[in-house]
Order: structure tokens, then C-alpha cells, then sequence
């Protein structure tokens, strides 16, 4: 498996993956799939801003899954939290390769500078949370009844965890990610 930065030539791929989670999972909470279009106006407003995008391929290319990270919300003290999101190809779940694509991220995350991150995991899916704490996320809560999709309710889970030094220093407001959201 490889591990590289998304591209735009990826779009497709990316697309075709979460098309898939949208219409099957319930991991989105959308209930239409963006085209490919929407898709990578979204691919540039996370890189626009530094944030890591990844994608997993295998020996021949094929694309198995992507990860990103991006703005947990967008006010300025919230600049060194990510919130991280993953999504997998069906034929690739169960391989290792959504734990890959999460270590990879989280090493980018540290080495920008970030100090928390942040997993919101929709339908409270056992495969994403167990993902989550085998890298060392733990629970910090959960909101029943947050979603409505497939004629069911959905719960959705939130797990963190310390980046880097995380909160046992205060970070520099004048490297990166400090500057972020503040003019």
C-alpha cells in the first residue's frame, strides 16, 4: 500500500468512494452524492488552507480509500484542533488500510503543528471507532438521534486525541496553524 497526497487527477476515485458512502454508509450524513465538480471544490478548500489530503493506493494504482484533515470549526481559537475524515473503497475495508491512511495523517497534523484531532463518526460505526482508538483516540462523547438516514436514527460518536506536545504547551500564534482564520 501507498500512501501519497491526493491530486486532482484522483477526483474520480475520490467521487466514486464517497458516492458510495453517501448512498450505502452512514458515515456522511448527506443524503445526495456531490458530483465530481462539488467534490473537488472541496479538495481545494482543504488544501487551499494546508490541511493534509491522502489518498491509499495499492501496488497498481488503484485508489482504496482517502483521508484529509480540515477545520474543526472555523472560529480562530479553534485553529490548532483538526477534525480528521475517512473514507474507503468497499473492497478495501477490512485490509488495514483506513488505520494507514489515520497514522499517516495524524504524522502530517504533528509535523504542522497541530495540537488536537478530533474524529466525528457518524452512525457510531464499531469499524471506525475501533480504527480510532487503536491510534489512540479516546471518547469524548456522543449526540443520539444526531442524524436521520436509511429509515433509521443515527448517533453520532466524537473521539480526540493530543497531537504533538497538545495541550501541555502553548503553540506559537505566528507559525502554522496559527495563522489560520485570522485575517
Amino acid at each position: 500500500m501507498i500512501i501519497r497526497d491526493a491530486t486532482p487527477s484522483d477526483l474520480p476515485e475520490i467521487t466514486r468512494i464517497y458516492t458510495d458512502s453517501v448512498l450505502n454508509g452512514v458515515a456522511s450524513y448527506e443524503l445526495v452524492a456531490p458530483d465530481m465538480a462539488e467534490m473537488g471544490l472541496r479538495m481545494q478548500a482543504i488544501t487551499g488552507k494546508g490541511y493534509p489530503y491522502l489518498i491509499a493506493g495499492d501496488e497498481d494504482g488503484a485508489v482504496l480509500g482517502y483521508a484529509y484533515a480540515s477545520a474543526f470549526r472555523t472560529r480562530p481559537a479553534y485553529r490548532w484542533l483538526v477534525e480528521d475524515s475517512i473514507y474507503l473503497a468497499p473492497e478495501a475495508r477490512g485490509r488495514g488500510v483506513g488505520r494507514a491512511l489515520l497514522e499517516a495523517l495524524i504524522a502530517q497534523c504533528e509535523a504542522l503543528g497541530f495540537r488536537q484531532m478530533v474524529a466525528v463518526i457518524g452512525g457510531a460505526h464499531p469499524a471506525s471507532i475501533a480504527v480510532h482508538q487503536k491510534a489512540g483516540f479516546v471518547s469524548s462523547g456522543m449526540i443520539t438521534g444526531s442524524g436521520h438516514k436509511h429509515g433509521r436514527w443515527l448517533d453520532t460518536v466524537f473521539m480526540q486525541r493530543p497531537l504533538g506536545e497538545g495541550t501541555q504547551t502553548d503553540p506559537d500564534p505566528l507559525s502554522y496553524p496559527g495563522t489560520l482564520f485570522t485575517g
